[in-house]
């Protein structure tokens, strides 16, 4: 009969997390990137080459195809449908979760190891990039496994654990390449604690099995190219550590680690700065490592959100002993409670008023996107307005989850995290509908692709078309009956007789489907 409670236990604590992941509704894509791989997947089951990333008929060399062959993978096996695309990232962030649980286990301990994962599936950052279909989520699922093996090598005898370690790096490689090496410097104080094991064979056995995916590509995709493909990611890594459009100031994640960490941050900081003082092997996991991650970050040219995400679940980690050192205080336990449950609930029922009745409007939202979105800034304000001084540590936390747990819910079921391109979306249904469209194929006019809007629509066009063809270097290349998507309106007025708009709308502007009569 326990047993049988325990399973349920389980059951439900997994049941938890089926709305703060799964969307039941219908999916867009953005354009980058997950809209770029997507694409890009498409082309390796169109075209059959699973060896090199295209973009049309261009060889792609600044990127490995790790997250385009699994998406492609994943559509080859479950049909080629956007939900097939997402599975990737569904499955690594739901694996994210598991190891953030069992990393709560292993430092603290059992009770309340569910608030750690609940905390981390409700963080924004964490919460907006598991439902993108990038390589950023399966990344930092990669890098908490290793850290979660490294936690868990307690002597030579923990082989599985030690080859565990080594397997990750590979592995991570093949998702973002030269990344992997900054958790690996984050990770040197602590690795110089355990350093006996880096010379066990299990280790460079594992090192050998994660590198296998990349072996096995650089090799099938070398004689293609005219220099080895490590050079033309070393000139990737050179871009993005010069000045580019994605430089940001070193100061830049001091700012933006607390707004994408939201509704957390203040706890992780205060968490973050606790266990610096604290238990000597801990605080390399929980205070040094995210704290020299984000120094290394912080030097590095190019400055992305996304680039803390794999010292999201430590962060989460870190809320948890920031929001139990702060109820266990004579000093702010009383503080705590009077911003928690009188300022935040006051701002964000503020918030939803100034929302609904001046800004409702003009922000271009459905009824049912502004409906849940009210519903959640209601939720959380309403949820921690509950929070009272007299509550145990358990009610506190069950309080404290319930609000961000509903609001995020709310936010994921709205689609505004998931059909992130409503409107392109629609208009690409109606075009798909068409009688001179259905099972026709329709190509591309490359000569549009000449900036980063246009780019961005004929990224998703491309992945809404039903029947895409290959790409023209102009429409004159276009034989009669042919349909193609193309920005040369000069070309059409010129020649008004050759040419026939089918559809043209402001959602797809600059792009315009045309007959070659």
């Amino acid at each position: 009969m326990n047993n049988k409670i325990l399973k349920f236990r389980y059951l439900f604590k997994l049941f938890a997390f089926i709305p703060l992941i799964f969307y039941f509704g219908k999916r867009s894509y953005v354009a980058f990137d997950e809209g770029f791989y997507a694409l890009q997947a498409r082309w390796i089951l169109d075209k059959g080459n699973w060896t090199i990333p295209l973009w049309w008929d261009e060889y792609v060399l600044d990127r490995t195809i790790g997250l385009q062959f699994l998406i492609a993978k994943s559509q080859y096996l479950f049909g080629r449908n956007i939900f097939s695309a997402y599975l990737p990232t569904t499955l690594a962030s739901i694996l994210m979760l598991l190891t953030t649980y069992k990393l709560h286990e292993e430092l603290f301990n059992k009770k309340y190891a569910i608030i750690s994962p609940l905390i981390l599936a409700t963080t924004y950052l964490w919460f907006d990039y598991s439902h993108l279909a990038t390589q950023d989520i399966i990344y930092s699922c990669l890098v908490t496994i290793g850290v979660l093996a490294l936690v868990k090598i307690k002597s030579k005898k923990n082989k599985f654990y030690i080859l565990l370690f080594g397997i990750w790096i590979g592995l991570a490689f093949m998702m973002k390449t030269f990344l992997v090496f900054v958790p690996l410097l984050s990770l040197l104080p602590y690795l110089f604690l355990k350093k006996n094991f880096l010379f066990i064979k299990f280790f460079w056995l594992g090192l050998l099995i994660g590198f296998i995916p990349f072996l096995l590509w650089k090799f099938s995709i070398n004689p293609y190219l005219d220099k080895n493909i490590i050079f033309y990611l070393v000139e990737k890594f050179n871009f993005l550590s010069s000045k580019n459009t994605f430089t940001n100031p070193f100061y830049y994640y001091f700012w933006n680690v607390p707004v994408t960490y939201l509704p957390w941050s203040f706890f992780a900081i205060i968490g973050t700065t606790y266990n610096i003082s604290q238990c000597k092997e801990n605080r390399y996991i929980l205070a040094f490592f995210p704290l020299i991650l984000i120094a290394i970050l912080s030097i590095f040219s190019t400055k992305t959100p996304y680039y803390t995400l794999q010292i999201s679940s430590i962060f989460a980690l870190n809320t948890y002993v920031g929001i139990k050192y702060l109820f266990n205080s004579y000093r702010y336990s009383r503080f705590f409670i009077f911003i928690t449950s009188k300022i935040i609930p006051l701002f964000l029922f503020a918030l939803t008023f100034i929302y609904y009745f001046f800004f409702k409007d003009s922000i271009n939202f459905n009824t049912k996107e502004n409906t849940f979105i009210v519903l959640g800034l209601l939720s959380l304000g309403l949820s921690w307005s509950f929070i009272r001084h007299k509550y145990s540590f358990k009610e506190l936390l069950i309080t404290l989850i319930i609000g961000p747990y509903l609001f995020t819910s709310f936010i994921l079921q709205s689609g505004l995290f998931t059909d992130r391109s409503r409107e392109l979306r629609e208009k690409m249904e109606y075009v798909s509908s068409l009688d001179l469209v259905k099972n026709q194929t329709i190509m591309v006019d490359k000569k549009g692709i000449n900036n980063s809007r246009s780019q961005s629509k004929i990224i998703r066009i491309s992945l809404s078309t039903p029947k895409l063809g290959m790409g023209l270097e102009s429409i004159n290349k276009l034989k009669k009956s042919e349909l193609a998507w193309t920005t040369d309106l000069k070309t059409i007025k010129n020649y008004s007789d050759s040419y026939e708009v089918i559809y043209e709308n402001d959602v797809l502007n600059p792009w315009k489907l045309i007959l070659k009569k």
